[in-house]
C-alpha cells in the first residue's frame, strides 16, 4: 500500500457522508511515488475532520481516473504528531492554540523543547511555572486538551470499529464529546448507527452484558417482534423468546423488574398484560382521541341531493348507483366516512362524485376548490393515479405533512397545522399508525376525512392495521361497496379477485377471457413462459411501461433477481448506443425500467416509485446516474445506486397502491412461503386491463386457501370503543 505524507489544501467536492475530491501537498511518500513530492494531487475518499494545518499521511492507491486523471485513492490515514521544535513551535503559535503567539510559543519550547505538548497536557501548572499568566496558561491548556480530545476521540472510533461513514455522523452528533457518549451509553446512537453494530461495539467496551444492555436489547425485541409482525404491542413470552435466541439474555423471574423500570422511564407502556413501545402507544392514543373529536363536528344534510347528483351524473355521462350515492352523500354529510371496495367497484368514480359536487354546492371556482380540499395517497404513484384519474392535485402524505428525511420529522405537525375542509385519503390500507397519527397531528380537527381504500389488500408495511381497525369499530360511516363493473361482458380480473377475497373459486380459473389468462405450465418452464408472454405483448406494441410482472419474492429460481435479467434482455437489450455499467452482479443500462427503494423528500420520490435511467456517466461519480420519475430527472450519486433496483418485475408487497394496464402474475410452488390469500389478491387487483397468470395452479389454489397472515396485534379499535363508552 502506497502513502503520501503533507497537508490537505482544499476540497473540491464534498458530500453530506464524509466523502471528498481535495487536493494535497505530498512533502514525502513511498519510493515508487517519489516523482510527485513538493507537488499538489488530487485525493478522493471519505475522511473527517481535516484542516490546512496540520500534517497527514494518507494511505490508498495513485490510480489514474479516465476523466480526471491521477487521484490518490485513500483508504485509510492519520494525522501526524509533530515533531522536532521548529514543527512543535510552529503547531503553538498556529491558530489551533488560543493564547499563544510566537513569542510565548518561543517562551514553552526553551523550556520544555520538543516535549512541550505533553508538558502542556500533562497539566496546566506547568505553563504557570515558566512565568505565563493563569488566564494566557488556561487558553492554552483548553486549547491543547480539546485539540487532541477530539483527535483521540477519532482515533477511539476508529479502534471500536465504526466506519469512518459511521464516524462522520457520530461527530457531527457529539462534535466535542462523543467518547463519553459511547462509553455512557453506546446504544444512544441508534438513530444513526444500527443496532447491531452497536451491540457489537459493546463487547468491545465490556466483556459481560450489563443492565444498559439489556434494556437496550428489550427495546431492540419490542422494535423487531412489531417489524416482523406489524404488532403494535407484544406480549412478555414474545419477549422473553425474542430476547433469548437474538441476544442469549435470560432474565428469568427478573425479567418484570426490567419491564417496570423501562416503564418508569416512558420507554414502554404496560396495560393489561401488553408491552407497547412508548411511542406506539401514543400514536394509538392520539389516534382515537383524535378521531372521536373530529367525529364530533356535526353538517348540515344536503337539500334535495338526489337531483343534485343525478343532474351531475347526467353532466358528466355517469350513471350513480345507490351505493355510490350513498357514498357520496355520507362523504359530505358526516365528519368521517370510509369508503371500501375491491377492483372495478367505483371507488375513483365515487371520489370524482364527491369532488364535482362539493365544488358545485359551494360554488368554488377551481383555486379555492384546491385551497379547500386535499387528496393524499401513502405512495406517489398512488398520489399520480389518484390525481390523474380525478384532473385534481394529490399529494403523498409525506410531502403535505414536509417531511424531513435529515432528523426524520414532519414540519407540518401539531404546532404547524394545515387548515383544511375536505380530505380525501385513498390507499388507506397502506397506511401505518405513526403516519396516520402524524398527518391527524397535521391538520386542523374540523375537517371532513374520506378515507377510501380496499380493506382486503395487504396491510401496512409498518405497525398497525388502521383501515381494519376503524372499520371493526363501528363508530364511523362506512360504506362497503359490492357491484362490480365489468369492462365488458366478457371481462373477468374484478370476477376473478372477488372470488378470491371469498375463498370460492369457481371452476373456471383456466377458461380465457377478454382480459385474462391463465397458461399452465412447469415451474422449469416459468421463465421461458414468461419470455413468450412478453415477446407477444411487445409484438401488439406495448413496452415495459404498459406490461409489469409480479412474483412474491427476490430469491429463487423465478424470483424477481433471476426474472429481471432475462426481462432486460427483451425490454432493453444491449446496444452499442446505450449506455451501461455493472454494478456487482447486475448491469443498469440506460433505458432500464427502475425500481426506486428510499423515500427522499427532498427530490419528491418515495420508496415504491418506478422510473426509467435517462444517463450513466460512468466518470462522475457526483452525477453517476440520472433517472426520470414521473417526467422529473434525479440525479444519484455512485454511492446512491443501492437505492434502486430493476422493475420489470417488482415485489407485489411493492406494487400497492399502483395500477399496471398489464399484469404477468407467475405462480409456483417454491413461492409456497408466500402463497397466501390477502398477497394473491393484492397481485391480481393490480391489473386494469390484462392480468396472464402462468404456471401450477396447485401454488394458485393454495394461496386462494391460506388465510394464515394472522390478524395484528392492536388496540386502536379497542381505544376507540371505549372512549365513546366514556362520554
Amino acid at each position: 500500500m502506497d502513502f503520501i505524507k503533507g497537508k490537505y489544501t482544499r476540497s473540491i467536492y464534498q458530500s453530506d457522508n464524509g466523502y471528498v475530491v481535495g487536493l494535497f501537498r505530498v512533502k514525502e511518500t513511498s519510493t515508487n511515488l517519489s516523482d510527485i513530492v513538493n507537488k499538489s494531487v488530487t485525493f478522493t475518499g471519505t475522511v473527517v475532520d481535516l484542516n490546512t494545518e496540520d500534517t497527514y499521511i494518507m494511505y490508498g492507491e495513485y490510480i489514474n481516473n479516465d476523466k480526471y486523471g491521477y487521484q490518490f485513492k485513500v483508504t485509510e490515514y492519520n494525522r501526524v504528531e509533530p515533531t522536532g521544535t521548529d514543527a512543535v513551535y510552529e503547531f503553538l503559535s498556529s491558530t489551533f492554540v488560543k493564547g499563544c503567539g510566537k513569542t510565548t510559543a518561543k517562551k514553552i519550547i526553551d523550556a520544555y523543547g520538543e516535549s512541550s505538548i505533553d508538558k502542556i497536557k500533562e497539566s496546566m501548572d506547568n505553563l504557570l511555572s515558566i512565568g505565563i499568566s493563569k488566564s494566557t496558561s488556561e487558553k492554552i491548556y483548553n486549547s491543547i486538551k480539546s485539540y487532541y480530545d477530539r483527535d483521540e476521540d477519532l482515533l477511539y472510533l476508529k479502534s471500536l470499529g465504526f466506519s469512518i461513514n459511521e464516524i462522520n455522523k457520530i461527530i457531527k452528533r457529539y462534535p466535542n464529546n462523543s467518547k463519553t457518549v459511547i462509553e455512557n451509553d453506546v446504544y444512544s446512537l441508534i438513530d444513526i448507527i444500527d443496532f447491531n453494530k452497536l451491540d457489537s461495539i459493546y463487547f468491545k467496551l465490556y466483556n459481560e452484558t450489563k443492565d444498559i444492555r439489556i434494556n437496550a436489547c428489550i427495546i431492540e425485541s419490542l422494535k423487531q417482534l412489531s417489524f416482523l409482525n406489524g404488532d403494535i404491542y407484544s406480549y412478555k413470552e414474545e419477549i422473553v423468546a425474542y430476547l433469548y435466541q437474538n441476544y442469549e439474555i435470560d432474565l428469568g423471574e427478573y425479567i418484570d423488574d426490567y419491564l417496570d423500570e423501562l416503564n418508569k422511564l416512558n420507554k414502554i407502556i404496560i396495560a393489561d398484560n401488553r408491552y407497547y413501545l412508548y411511542e406506539y402507544f401514543n400514536d394509538e392514543y392520539y389516534i382515537a382521541r383524535t378521531l372521536k373529536v373530529i367525529n364530533s363536528n356535526a353538517y348540515p344534510a344536503i337539500i334535495k341531493f338526489k337531483e343534485s347528483i343525478q343532474s351531475l351524473g347526467r353532466q358528466y355521462n355517469i350513471e350513480y348507483d345507490s351505493e355510490q350515492m350513498e357514498a357520496i352523500k355520507s362523504a359530505l354529510e358526516n365528519p368521517i366516512t370510509i369508503i371500501t371496495g375491491g377492483p372495478g367497484t367505483g371507488k375513483t368514480t365515487i371520489i370524482n362524485g364527491i369532488l364535482r359536487l362539493y365544488r358545485e354546492l359551494n360554488r368554488l371556482h377551481y383555486e379555492r376548490m384546491v385551497d379547500r380540499v386535499t387528496l393524499l395517497a401513502p405512495t406517489g404513484r398512488a398520489a399520480k393515479r389518484m390525481s390523474e384519474a380525478c384532473a385534481f392535485p394529490a399529494s403523498t402524505i409525506h410531502r403535505f405533512l414536509k417531511w424531513n428525511p435529515d432528523n426524520d420529522e414532519f414540519q407540518v405537525n401539531e404546532y404547524n397545522t394545515v387548515n383544511q375542509e375536505l380530505l380525501i385519503i385513498d390507499e388507506v390500507s397502506m397506511i401505518d399508525n405513526n403516519l396516520f397519527a402524524s398527518l391527524l397531528k397535521g391538520i386542523n380537527h374540523n375537517v371532513r376525512l374520506v378515507l377510501v381504500g380496499d380493506d382486503n389488500q395487504l396491510p401496512s408495511v409498518g405497525a398497525g392495521n388502521i383501515l381494519k381497525d376503524l372499520i371493526q369499530t363501528d363508530m364511523f360511516n362506512h360504506i362497503s361497496l359490492t357491484n362490480i363493473y365489468r369492462q365488458s361482458d366478457n371481462s373477468f380480473i374484478p370476477i376473478l379477485a372477488k372470488e378470491i377475497k371469498d375463498n370460492d373459486i369457481d371452476e373456471n380459473l383456466q377458461d380465457k377471457h377478454d382480459d385474462y389468462n391463465f397458461i399452465i405450465c412447469e415451474r422449469d418452464n416459468i421463465k421461458n413462459m414468461l419470455v413468450q408472454i412478453v415477446k407477444k405483448y411487445i409484438e401488439k406494441g406495448f413496452d415495459e411501461s404498459n406490461v409489469q410482472v409480479l412474483i412474491p419474492q427476490y430469491k429463487s429460481q423465478n424470483g424477481i433477481d433471476n426474472v429481471n435479467v432475462i426481462l432486460q434482455k427483451l425490454f432493453n437489450p444491449p446496444n452499442e448506443n446505450k449506455d451501461e455499467v455493472q454494478i456487482g452482479d447486475v448491469i443498469y443500462r440506460v433505458n432500464d425500467k427502475v425500481l426506486n427503494l428510499v423515500n427522499n423528500a427532498d427530490q419528491e420520490i418515495f420508496n415504491g416509485d418506478i422510473g426509467y435511467i435517462r444517463k450513466i456517466n460512468k466518470t462522475n461519480s457526483k452525477e453517476f446516474m440520472t433517472i426520470n420519475y414521473y417526467g422529473k430527472n434525479i440525479i444519484l450519486k455512485r454511492e446512491d445506486i443501492p437505492s434502486i433496483k430493476h422493475a420489470y418485475a417488482i415485489s407485489i408487497h411493492k406494487s400497492q397502491g399502483s395500477e399496471f394496464d398489464h399484469v404477468i402474475l407467475p405462480m409456483s410452488m417454491e413461492y409456497a412461503r408466500m402463497l397466501y390469500n390477502k398477497l394473491l389478491y393484492t397481485g391480481v387487483s393490480r391489473a386494469k386491463k390484462t392480468l396472464v397468470m402462468c404456471g401450477e395452479p396447485n401454488a394458485f389454489m393454495m394461496a386462494v386457501n391460506n388465510n394464515y397472515s394472522k390478524g395484528r396485534k392492536t388496540s386502536l379499535a379497542e381505544m376507540i370503543n371505549k372512549l365513546y363508552q366514556n362520554k
